[in-house]
């Protein structure tokens, strides 16, 4: 057991942990401390705005009639478990792959715990310039697409080594 935490990418499952403890914990104190839709301005361009998401990425099937709750929650948790898989077949060697997968499983299963628990996921985070508005998303989100953006980069810097 104690090689499969130090020789493969489970050695950065402390990162996943993190993620979803950071995301459970900012969305209990946007839970507590702002109302529903109230809106708080950090920046010109980027409020604290707290709205629930009861569908996927941009609200995608949001008003599906409540079956895409459990649908997504399942497709989280499978996602998961592969991605688990797969960063268990890491080596030691490899550094940006695990710890995209890590960042991505963290995410999902933080956004999987909020359909669990309220039937939705707490979104919070709102950037926009002037009437345009990208659609809010949370710490999970942010994990999830930075764990994306590190599969990319991975994908051409191994690309990059096969062909020197």
């Amino acid at each position: 057991m104690l090689k499969l935490l130090t020789q493969t990418g489970w050695r950065f499952l402390w990162l996943a942990v993190l993620v979803f403890v950071g995301d459970q914990y900012a969305k209990t104190l946007v839970l507590d401390n702002i109302e529903l839709y109230q809106a708080i301005q950090i920046l010109p361009f980027f409020n604290l705005t707290h709205v629930y998401n009861y569908g996927a990425a941009f609200s995608f099937l949001h008003d599906a009639g409540g079956w895409q709750r459990w649908f997504f929650t399942g497709i989280a948790f499978a996602v998961s478990a592969l991605v688990l898989w797969w960063l268990k077949q890491t080596t030691k060697e490899q550094t940006i792959l695990p710890i995209a997968f890590s960042l991505i499983i963290g995410g999902a299963i933080g956004n999987a715990v909020d359909r669990l628990m309220h039937g939705y996921v707490i979104d919070f985070l709102v950037l926009y310039y002037q009437d345009w508005y990208w659609p809010a998303f949370n710490v999970a989100d942010s994990a999830i697409c930075i764990g994306a953006v590190l599969l990319i980069v991975d994908m051409f810097k191994n690309k990059e080594e096969k062909h020197a």
